[in-house]
């Protein structure tokens, strides 16, 4: 089993004076650069010293998360390492992600399938309310594909100076003491041997964990389980005509019929669209609401070819632990997905870079150790700027998405122009938009009346129905 071994420093194991910083089979261009940041940093005056060397960061997973984080980390002089297994990542995400992000993280318009500037929520009884009429000329939704964005992100942090290795992240031996590496076990799959891989070692001061909903990382420092949906997800490539109609334009279907608990979507790309749906209670049945959500959508999509299909967990909620000592969890392995929307790839990256600025400043741009309260600064400031939001969402999904009369309410709500532009700034820029507390009180009593109105249409449609 090969083996990555290090200088002598405090923190790791001691090895020889004369032993080089890798082993042979390491190439030297992987070294990091020194580079000059901007970023003001501090450190405890009780972490110690590194000998000789830099702080040694594994970032586990390619995705936005692990992205973001293994390049805020390289700028920050901190030697990284990025680990990910599937290259393609076609998880089944609708792919959208808010105008906000575009900016914060410098992402190139061509890596931008579609920009979407209408949207068609779409109630139980086949009701449809057009959204967006509140956009400027300049705002949109942002449509990506994942295999894109990611492998976008991951070369940008190679750019860097991060480490890239193609590998399987297989488990994690804990330090025994604070001034010990932590060894993590892995598969690199080099394409010199074969599709086995070849099982190495590697020591690390610290760990990001980016690596899913599955998260091998998060099982390793006992995080403990969450809830989590079941995504399905189909690329359907359709005729030029019916492409058309989706140019600029994305739908989401809610009911009974498409989800229990969630939502149907139909989202363009850039030649064919995403038809998914997902759910938490009904797991089971996640076939039989993808078949419906093709159903509600079916003449638009008449003639399409299905491409691809793709499922995948998503989690529910924040995990009950997401750090440990050196050890910090960010992304889907966190658990930051939004309720009601299920948004997960701007708070992936947002998790991922806040998680590595902590960690370069609290090591003084690489010089210093790491401990636990570095890491729980990223947390703190993560609950405090996010959090709000989560709950928010949470309380709207438990009222709006328990049953078709709330659903036929909650479409009813989105025609509202006030609903729209408060829904639509507070998502594109990721801010709580201030409201008017005139418009709220409106609003409120508009809700009680649409959820009436449904209700006492429920009771008729049975009426006529037995």
């Amino acid at each position: 089993m090969a083996t990555f071994t290090l200088k002598s420093f405090t923190g790791l194991r001691q090895s020889s004076p004369d032993q080089t910083s890798f082993v042979s089979h390491v190439p030297s261009s992987l070294s990091l650069p020194q580079r000059r940041t901007s970023l003001r940093v501090t450190a405890s005056r009780a972490s110690p010293n590194l000998a000789n060397r830099k702080l040694r960061v594994a970032v586990i997973g390619g995705g936005p998360a692990g992205g973001a984080a293994a390049e805020a980390l390289a700028q920050g002089g901190i030697e990284t390492i990025l680990i990910e297994r599937k290259m393609d990542n076609c998880k089944p995400c609708g792919g959208a992600i808010p105008l906000c992000m575009v900016g914060e993280f410098n992402l190139p318009l061509d890596i931008i399938d579609r920009r979407v500037t209408k949207m068609k929520m779409i109630s139980p009884s086949n009701i449809s309310v057009d959204i967006g009429r509140t956009l400027k000329e300049h705002e949109y939704i942002g449509m990506v594909r994942r295999e894109v964005l990611d492998q976008y992100l991951r070369e940008r942090a190679e750019k860097s100076g991060a480490t890239f290795i193609n590998g399987l992240f297989l488990k994690m031996d804990l330090p025994e003491n604070w001034d010990t590496p932590y060894v993590l076990h892995y598969t690199e799959y080099d394409g010199k041997t074969g599709a086995t891989g070849q099982k190495k070692t590697m020591e690390v001061d610290a760990v990001i964990g980016a690596d899913g909903a599955n998260s091998r990382v998060a099982k390793s420092i006992g995080a403990g389980d969450y809830d989590y949906a079941i995504a399905f997800q189909e690329r359907i490539r359709i005729p030029d005509d019916k492409m058309t109609y989706y140019e600029d334009l994305a739908e989401m279907y809610v009911g009974d019929d498409v989800s229990p608990d969630f939502y149907g979507w139909v989202f363009p790309k850039c030649d064919h669209v995403a038809v998914g749906t997902g759910t938490v209670t009904h797991k089971g049945d996640i076939k039989k609401f993808q078949l419906a959500t093709r159903n509600r959508a079916k003449d638009k999509i008449l003639g399409g070819k299905i491409i691809r299909v793709e499922a995948h967990p998503i989690p529910e909620h924040p995990r009950p632990r997401r750090l440990s000592k050196r050890v910090a969890l960010v992304g889907d392995a966190a658990g930051y997905v939004t309720k009601c929307s299920g948004e997960g790839i701007y708070f992936a990256a947002k998790s991922g870079r806040m998680c590595a600025e902590a960690i370069v400043e609290g090591s003084q741009n690489g010089k210093k150790m790491i401990d636990e309260s570095d890491l729980r600064k990223y947390l703190e400031k993560w609950d405090k700027t996010y959090l709000p939001t989560y709950r928010v969402l949470d309380v709207l999904q438990k009222v709006f998405y328990r049953s078709n009369p709330a659903r036929e309410a909650f479409v009813e709500m989105c025609g509202d122009e006030y609903v729209q532009k408060m829904t639509f700034d507070s998502y594109l820029y990721k801010r709580v938009a201030p409201g008017s507390p005139l418009e709220d009180l409106k609003l409120a009593v508009n809700t009680i009346g649409s959820v009436f109105r449904a209700n006492a249409l429920r009771r008729e449609i049975e009426k006529l129905n037995v």
